[in-house]
């Protein structure tokens, strides 16, 4: 398939329009003619997956490669090391990230990972459940796989959960529910959560966000090219 029959299909399936004005989703290197056999899935990209992918295929991550303009390609930061690796590979890049969260990873993580039954809106998903802030907290780590979360218990009971996948604490303005679950919480946003009432469970963003790639495998497995599902690795360990 040649990149552009594969980016159209993904702007059906999440339109790259959606994405925040701060975002960077879409094509970010090759070109729209250029063929590929095989397109990799991963949440970011790290060594693991540049060394796993063949050259001249298609990689579509959550996270874009590039947020901010690039003035050069010189030296080792992040996003300039990969875009060299992916240049010498000959392998395009197609980033869905903002637009696909609001379509379909919330919903994903919070119906297919934490089994709630709710509505989304944007990057909110909220769900009606009844059960006690440690039960709940309990469904978290059983389903995620977690050994422990961290968590702020405002209220002993939770009637109404908000899921942000990733990093959302910048929406607690717009949470009305009991606890909300997302990652990346600092501290002085738990302050905050705890003194308007709202009990915290810190997901992660790795942890929470890991599932792009299987949401994203369900959408376009029917593909004439050979879809791989590779996924980073997460940058944090606990010893």
């Amino acid at each position: 398939m040649k990149v552009k029959e594969i980016y159209e299909k993904l702007n059906k399936i999440s339109p790259f329009e959606l994405q925040e004005g701060w975002d960077n989703s879409g094509l970010l290197v090759g070109e729209l003619e250029d063929e590929v056999k095989k397109v990799y899935l991963s949440l970011d990209i790290d060594e693991s997956v540049i060394e796993e992918m063949e050259e001249n295929s298609l990689l579509i991550t959550h996270h874009p490669l590039i947020f901010k303009p690039l003035k050069n390609v010189v030296g080792e930061s992040f996003s300039k090391k990969f875009l060299k690796l992916l240049v010498k590979k000959n392998i395009a890049l197609i980033s869905m990230h903002t637009n696909f969260d609001k379509t379909h990873l919330n919903r994903y993580f919070a119906e297919e990972v934490l089994g709630f039954k709710g509505n989304s809106t944007d990057f909110i998903y909220l769900a009606e459940v009844d059960m006690k802030f440690e039960e709940l907290a309990e469904l978290v780590k059983k389903r995620m796989n977690l050994e422990r979360v961290r968590v702020t218990k405002s209220k002993e009971r939770v009637s109404k959960v908000a899921v942000t996948t990733g990093s959302g604490m910048g929406l607690l303005d717009f949470i009305d529910a009991d606890c909300f679950l997302t990652g990346d919480i600092k501290y002085h946003e738990a302050m905050d959560a705890k003194s308007r009432g709202i009990s915290l469970i810190d997901i992660e963003h790795f942890q929470s966000e890991k599932y792009f790639v299987e949401a994203l495998f369900e959408e376009i497995k029917n593909f004439e090219a050979e879809i791989v599902k590779l996924n980073s690795k997460n940058p944090f360990q606990f010893l």
